[in-house]
């Protein structure tokens, strides 16, 4: 036994010892950030003792115990953050403070750019704010005693974050952990004691736990006001506190971009203080990552991650939500059952959307939301029926009158024509394929609007907005189209002659393999030819996904569409030669897939019908 808990060297792995060299030198511009990093995992720590207490009472005698003492001592040049809250084992401590497997340096060294203040935004986003401790001390000694071991359990964890630490056995008479700093020469200023205090209210004031300050010479008095932010009265609040509520919240460096503070009453009694964060977390599109705001019951802390109360497709949504309706006893599966659960969640749902709603209002911050978050918020189409036309307003669409700008809805219908009676969109596999795209040629003719959807989950989502403001949506990639202002384009409202006919069924009869129809296009002006849809196959995005899951694809052809006055159509019309004619004919549907932007199935012998052609015109 004696030997197992013995003194261990462990070195860092590559990624942290490359993290911490960036973390001293050159990714915070604030030194003192490193309190506040260390003061919010305290409170985490009190958090979730008070939690794990609920489940084993005999972890916790007294809730008022739960605190956060500040030592600092200028004869030994040290500064402690102690707390008395869950601890950790010796397993705990090596996985938690010098492996990678949970503060994500991989993914963050992966993201870092060398501009401090766009990296620094990223060091919330990944858990690495204990680190920070480096920048101000030349060795860090963590002493941390697990809540439901004994006191010869402790564990000491020390580390000049040179790239190696070690773990070694301690006493430790009550539960928590204690993070002591021995400072460098040039970090003095945090041996003052006023120094301390204005950082101390400064960023943690709103902390829930009694923030203690002692100094060798004065007994410990509290600093903060240790009541939590949300339940304070809005009218008390300052901006600067919501926002650092916010950085203790999410460990975000940049600044949200707007917020929502509301307290509820009446049959259903919770406070709520939502966040919009202005940069996305590298895990937005894992749907499987941990999610969702903090829950408090009773100002009791419950989870990180109350996925319940927000639908995935807000799960960018960061704040708390501290309910008096639910059981302190509350667990996942009860969460999932309790009927508040979903009064509140279509409540907090709702008043999202109107946050992100009264945000329109701001074009640049909207841009900024958007420009993070808009294909997530487009899955709310699909997911959530009931908000579906409120999501509608605010999604945004790049058009073929604003290819560098993003409109909403309201804004097409408001500049469309009296005899439009359709909402127009082109969905394709990027923007600068959308917008050269030969299925807009006759709407850009006769001035007609198309939106230009290029996220690659634009085709399942809007499969479920069929219409928005009781006017329908139609794709003018799929099936005939019947273009706005009535009629067929004047060049083609003849019916095609007998040897165009001949044309149409020679086309279809060569491509047999690739397509169900031949007609003449009334979509194109300038373009040969052009694939289209039926109104109910798959789309290319659909059979990505599908394809990428593994799911069998269902055997449909597309339609060719050709220009009949097109100089190449002409051409092949002439050709008597059958070999020939079919060699050309592969190279026209070719050039319509390529002109969806897609990959051709069989590059190789495009390249090689092609020269073969080149070849024969040089002859």
């Amino acid at each position: 036994m004696a030997e197992a808990l013995a003194t261990e060297i462990f070195g860092f792995q590559a990624e942290v010892k490359q993290l911490l060299r960036l973390m001293v030198h050159s990714l915070y511009s604030d030194r003192e950030i490193f309190l506040r990093e260390l003061i919010s995992n305290a409170s985490d720590a009190n958090d979730r003792l008070r939690f794990e207490s609920l489940q084993q009472p005999g972890l916790l005698d007294d809730a008022a115990s739960l605190e956060i003492l500040i030592e600092i001592d200028a004869e030994t040049r040290t500064i402690t953050v102690a707390d008395t809250g869950i601890g950790m084992s010796r397993e705990e401590i090596i996985e938690q403070l010098g492996t990678i497997a949970h503060s994500g340096t991989g993914r963050f060294l992966e993201k870092l750019t060398g501009e401090e203040k766009k990296d620094s935004q990223l060091i919330g986003q990944f858990g690495v704010g204990f680190y920070s401790a480096f920048i101000v001390a030349n060795e860090v000694t963590v002493v941390s005693r697990r809540a439901d071991l004994p006191a010869d359990a402790a564990v000491v964890w020390i580390s000049s974050g040179e790239g190696e630490y070690s773990v070694g056995p301690t006493g430790k008479e009550s539960p928590g952990t204690r993070v002591t700093l021995k400072l460098k020469d040039d970090a003095a200023e945090f041996l003052d004691e006023h120094r301390i205090r204005s950082l101390i209210r400064k960023y943690s004031d709103h902390v829930g736990f009694p923030i203690r300050l002692k100094t060798p010479d004065k007994d410990a008095d509290q600093v903060n006001r240790a009541r939590a932010l949300w339940t304070r009265p809005r009218g008390e609040i300052k901006d600067e506190e919501y926002l650092e509520f916010y950085r203790h919240v999410t460990h975000d460096f940049a600044e949200p971009l707007t917020f929502s503070h509301n307290k509820v009453e009446g049959k259903r009694e919770y406070t709520s203080l939502l966040y919009l964060p202005s940069v996305a977390p590298m895990d937005l599109w894992n749907r499987d990552a941990p999610r969702g705001i903090k829950l408090y019951v009773q100002r009791v802390f419950i989870t990180d991650h109350a996925a319940e109360f927000l639908p995935l497709y807000l799960r960018f949504i960061r704040g708390v939500v501290d309910s008096n309706d639910l059981s302190l006893n509350v667990s996942r599966e009860m969460l999932q059952q309790d009927p508040a659960i979903a009064a509140m969640r279509s409540a907090l749902t709702k008043r999202v959307l109107d946050m992100l709603e009264r945000l329109a209002d701001d074009a640049d911050k909207y841009s900024t939301f958007w420009s993070q978050f808009g294909p997530t918020l487009k899955e709310g189409l699909a997911e959530d029926a009931a908000n579906r036309e409120k999501i509608a307003a605010l999604i945004r669409f790049r058009t073929t009158r604003s290819e560098q700008e993003d409109r909403s809805l309201d804004a097409y219908l408001a500049d469309k024509d009296a005899s439009q009676d359709r909402i127009y969109y082109l969905i394709s596999e990027s923007a600068a394929a959308a917008a050269a795209s030969p299925h807009l040629e006759a709407f850009r003719d006769r001035n007609v609007e198309v939106l230009l959807c290029a996220d690659r989950i634009d085709e399942w989502a809007l499969n479920y907005l069929t219409e928005y403001k009781g006017i329908p949506l139609k794709d003018v990639s799929r099936g005939e189209l019947e273009l706005p202002g009535g009629g067929k384009a004047p060049e083609i409202q003849a019916e095609p002659d007998k040897e165009q006919k001949d044309l149409l069924k020679r086309l279809k009869r060569a491509l047999r393999d690739k397509v169900d129809e031949v007609r003449r296009s009334p979509r194109l002006r300038e373009s040969a030819a052009c694939i289209v849809l039926g109104e109910q196959d798959l789309g290319y995005q659909m059979k990505e996904m599908l394809k990428a899951a593994g799911q069998a694809l269902p055997e449909t052809k597309p339609s060719l569409e050709i220009n009949l006055e097109h100089p190449l159509i002409r051409r092949l019309a002439e050709e008597g030669d059958q070999d020939r004619f079919a060699n050309l004919a592969h190279l026209v549907y070719d050039q319509a897939v390529l002109a969806e932007g897609r990959q051709l199935e069989d590059p190789a012998r495009f390249v090689r019908l092609l020269n073969e052609l080149l070849f024969d015109a040089e002859g």
